[in-house]
């Protein structure tokens, strides 16, 4: 049996504690029920968390199932066996939206017993479920703070083309586009884009934006989609001050995020790290270090999967936190624009940061030279003419610059001990998967 609510005022689950003795209503899905004929316990879940409803006498009899949309209006007692020492003794309930029974998968347990396809497949319903829900409440307070901490200090937020006429770093890695008849391109990165604002006169810019690449792998550490938190700064002396300011940022998003989701976190059971003095080593040092402490070599002027894990087990091994930055890349390995660095030309100002087994980041210091930009474009069989609009900034007066980007996804699944980062995407895109 149902009846419908009268009209009061909404109060968060995680709020019924301010209104002991007194009528709420709570709105929410039913997380799970259990009857005992005459009695009924229903709790009900939104957006801040789960109250105990309690149905009797008639009210019990009313026929709900998990995971269906109601608003149950009675007065909140206080109930020590009850989640959070409260319930709400029942007067009313309105079924707004029945759900169908049964549901794919169970997702009032403490975990998902269901594989993270199947979840995807599912992906409404599996971010209903407590722990996912906490992720992306994390995930926004890190890229709040992002915005706030960067704003701070006289960055301004852009916004910049999806749709491209080329690549920004070259290579195949493309979304082809037709542009009304024309080629184009889904935005590898706003690179070009941050560059120019730079250039601009805005000197110190970032976005939070999404970026494409076409390329085949299908692992645990990749997306074809994904969320880019970009920086680029004008006026640098070096990428040392490009990796000063990543490391300060990153320290006050986490800590921002860990007061804001001390709840999220706490059932996560996740301790947040606060990085400091995050060590820079050269790539060839790195390697070094993994041949000699792990017998792992590795490929020619880089670090592989097992070595970027290995890496940071070496950094915890020395009393920090996960976070390394690894630094002065090959050119061969670096994109066209990524500026030679002072003490050998055949490696640049340029760097990677690993946290907790997974690169996160990739930043250096730009070539701002009109010259030598275009005789690097050359060097890499890239046409400059391909690129006028983008080199027109050059001719016109560019200060030494540099930036970074950091994936939030994996960013947060490495902050939340995931091991696929398909888990920290809400909707990801793979090479398989185009839905939900």
């Amino acid at each position: 049996m149902q009846t419908h609510a009268s009209h009061r005022i909404r109060v968060l689950c995680s709020r019924i504690s301010e209104h002991l003795e007194q009528p709420v209503t709570v709105q929410g899905w039913v997380h799970g029920i259990r009857n005992l004929g005459q009695l009924a316990f229903v709790n009900v879940r939104d957006r801040s968390g789960i109250v105990q409803c309690v149905f009797e006498g008639e009210l019990a009899e009313t026929q709900l199932t998990l995971e269906s949309v109601v608003s149950v209006t009675g007065v909140a007692v206080e109930a020590p066996k009850a989640p959070g020492g409260v319930e709400v003794r029942a007067s009313a309930v309105d079924c707004i939206s029945a759900a169908a029974a049964p549901l794919p998968f169970e997702i009032n347990k403490k975990t998902i017993g269901a594989r993270l396809d199947t979840m995807l497949d599912h992906r409404v319903l599996s971010l209903r479920h407590p722990q996912v829900h906490a992720t992306f409440r994390i995930q926004a307070a890190l890229a709040g703070a992002f915005r706030d901490y960067l704003s701070a200090r006289g960055f301004t937020q852009i916004f910049t083309p999806k749709i491209v006429a080329s690549g920004t770093e070259g290579g195949s890695n493309l979304f082809p586009v037709d542009y009304f008849g024309r080629p184009a391109y889904l935005a590898q990165s706003p690179q070009f884009y941050k560059q120019m604002m730079v250039g601009a006169g805005y000197e110190r810019v970032f976005e939070i934006a999404p970026v494409y690449r076409a390329e085949e792998h299908n692992t645990s550490r990749h997306l074809n989609e994904y969320v880019s938190l970009d920086v680029e700064m004008g006026f640098i002396r070096s990428e040392e001050e490009l990796m000063d300011l990543e490391q300060e940022m990153l320290r006050y998003m986490l800590e921002k995020a860990a007061a804001e989701c001390e709840a999220e976190f706490a059932l996560l059971g996740v301790e947040v790290p606060v990085p400091h003095d995050i060590p820079r080593i050269p790539v060839a040092e790195a390697q070094s270090i993994l041949l000699r402490k792990y017998g792992k070599t590795s490929p020619k002027g880089d670090l592989d999967p097992e070595g970027e894990r290995l890496i940071c087990r070496y950094a915890s091994e020395q009393n920090r936190p996960a976070f390394v930055f690894i630094t002065r890349y090959p050119r061969e390995i670096r994109p066209m624009y990524a500026k030679p660095a002072p003490e050998d030309a055949t490696l640049t100002a340029s760097f990677d940061l690993i946290f907790n087994g997974l690169e996160i980041t990739t930043g250096g210091q730009r070539i701002h030279d009109y010259s030598e930009l275009t005789a690097s474009m050359r060097g890499r069989g890239l046409n400059p003419e391909h690129f006028s609009s983008y080199l027109d900034l050059f001719r016109y007066g560019m200060p030494s610059h540099g930036g970074f980007a950091i994936g939030l996804e994996r960013l947060t699944s490495r902050l939340l001990g995931q091991p696929n980062v398909r888990e920290a995407s809400a909707f990801p895109r793979d090479r398989t998967r185009l839905t939900p």
